[in-house]
């Protein structure tokens, strides 16, 4: 036979219950704007019905309910979500990075503009025409001596700014070395709070949403990959512990290295191992990076990472196989090859040319600069600034007014191959092609289309991702509408649930104090 008061259980059991859903829809409701935070819900199970089998179970028709329990306080969360989600923002930090530094390099070369190289060329080979007119012109001549400084100085400008903008762009990659390490260092503080707290039996919900917001943030800055790992020894874990999360470095294409490259090291059989830290290696000579290491292992191949601080060392410079290689070496490389190539091939007309009224070749250079950093350093001679006159128009001896032909050269250096320059060594030549104009054309048009494509690569990744997490929080986020209704129904079973109890203490209040008293 029943209990008398096994009613008053089950209500009871049904109060408590849909106490803590409300609870549990509080907590969603205080946590709406929360960054991270993943809605919870109370999985209810019925409880264990009445009678249990065995020999001496009572003589019932059936087995009667015995009410409902909160099983568990469940995350609701789509882990597939996160993986596209993580997926897609190493792309935007990685394109992002990218295209705000090539955009910088942009607004330094400043072309097409009346103040960028191409301009100011133009107005130096102007001058020389203008000298080819008129030699014995001393303004013509102080023109060709001002705008070749115009030319040097720009040259030395756009040098000496992206030169600061890469060493910008390396303070960055250490910053972002040190984030990613304090990141990493967080989140196995994480693991260590959560492996304290699922084998009791509960699912640390918050914990979680903590540590998955951190793996958020690294996966913009590093490709990695989570693996979640229950230990073999995890004490009453339930199973849909998420686990301790193992996080490596993989390529950019998904794929891992070999052997894999850890930045948190979790096992089965022992749980958490530990962390390794990033740590950077930067040439002594050049400031370049040369090896990025992680823990015991090293990678000297960044081409094959993705992410925010991949894309920071692709642009900032790195060394591979002996030579410098990324977006800002690479440029001021073409730079000071265009520079020493142009100012040798002028200087060798000009030393074989005649000043005006002078008797001997003039052997002086028009340009001066220092062969480590041509670009950084080329100037005009200070001896032509000084004095004009010696400018080598004439090509024969005596320096003749009329005599214009050597200025007709320096002139026609415009259009004149790299490949026909006297001045140059075949190794110089094969490093160029093309005229001086159409050579620096060549590297404008080429960072134009690096910079648009990676602007067009930065918006179609943040496109995906904000497709994905609008899905994810779709699914993850708190709806308030949602929520109120859960309460309102919460609410009402909770009130249905205390009018049972006050039914059943009716009807013992009957038995107690209605029975027995018949004739009385």
């Amino acid at each position: 036979m029943r209990s008398t008061f096994m009613g008053l259980e089950t209500a009871r059991r049904g109060m408590f219950t849909q106490q803590s859903a409300l609870y549990t829809t509080g907590h969603n409701i205080s946590n709406a704007n929360t960054p991270g935070y993943t809605r919870q819900r109370i999985n209810f199970a019925q409880t264990t019905p009445y009678p249990s089998i065995g020999m001496n179970r009572p003589q019932l028709p059936g087995q009667m309910g015995t009410g409902v329990e909160a099983g568990t306080v469940q995350r609701i969360r789509e882990s597939f979500l996160d993986l596209q989600y993580r997926t897609e923002t190493t792309k935007m930090g990685y394109y992002g990075a990218m295209s705000e530094s090539l955009t910088k390099m942009e607004e330094i070369m400043n072309e097409p503009s009346e103040n960028g190289l191409h301009s100011t060329l133009e107005k130096f080979w102007n001058a020389l025409q203008d000298l080819s007119g008129h030699t014995e012109n001393t303004g013509a001549r102080d023109v060709v001596a001002a705008t070749g400084q115009m030319v040097a100085d720009t040259l030395n400008y756009y040098y000496n700014s992206l030169s600061r903008v890469q060493e910008d762009i390396g303070n960055q990659v250490d910053v972002k070395v040190d984030e990613i390490n304090a990141i990493v260092a967080q989140i196995n503080h994480l693991n260590k709070q959560i492996a304290s707290v699922e084998p009791h039996g509960y699912l640390p919900n918050d914990l979680y949403d903590e540590r998955d917001l951190l793996v958020d943030s690294l996966s913009q800055l590093v490709n990695v990959k989570v693996t979640n790992v229950v230990p073999n020894t995890y004490g009453d874990a339930k199973p849909m512990a998420a686990g301790l999360y193992n996080i490596e470095i993989v390529q950019k294409d998904g794929k891992s290295y070999n052997p894999p490259i850890n930045l948190i090291s979790v096992t089965k059989g022992s749980g958490i191992v530990g962390t390794n830290k990033l740590e950077l290696e930067k040439s002594e000579e050049t400031g370049l990076v040369t090896e990025l290491k992680i823990g015991s292992a090293s990678l000297t191949q960044f081409e094959t990472l993705s992410g925010e601080l991949s894309s920071l060392i692709n642009s900032y410079g790195y060394k591979a196989n002996g030579s410098a290689k990324g977006a800002y070496p690479e440029m001021l490389e073409k730079l000071n090859r265009m520079t020493a190539a142009f100012a040798k091939e002028f200087n060798e007309i000009h030393k074989n040319g005649y000043a005006l009224g002078s008797d001997t070749i003039s052997g002086l250079d028009f340009f001066q600069f220092d062969e480590e950093n041509p670009a950084q350093s080329i100037k005009v001679n200070q001896v032509l600034l000084d004095d004009s006159s010696k400018i080598a128009a004439a090509a024969e001896k005596g320096g003749a007014s009329g005599d214009n032909k050597n200025a007709q050269l320096l002139a026609d250096l415009r259009k004149k191959s790299f490949s026909d320059y006297t001045s140059l060594s075949d190794d110089e030549k094969s490093k160029l092609n093309g005229s001086l104009d159409s050579y620096y054309s060549g590297i404008i048009g080429r960072l134009g289309v690096d910079s648009q494509s990676a602007q067009k690569d930065l918006k179609n990744s943040a496109v995906l991702a904000d497709s994905v997490d609008r899905n994810r929080q779709s699914v993850s986020a708190v709806s308030l509408d949602e929520e109120m209704t859960n309460m309102i129904k919460f609410q009402h079973a909770y009130n249905a649930s205390a009018r049972n109890i006050t039914v059943v203490d009716e009807m013992l209040d009957k038995i107690i104090n209605g029975m027995g008293a018949v004739g009385r």
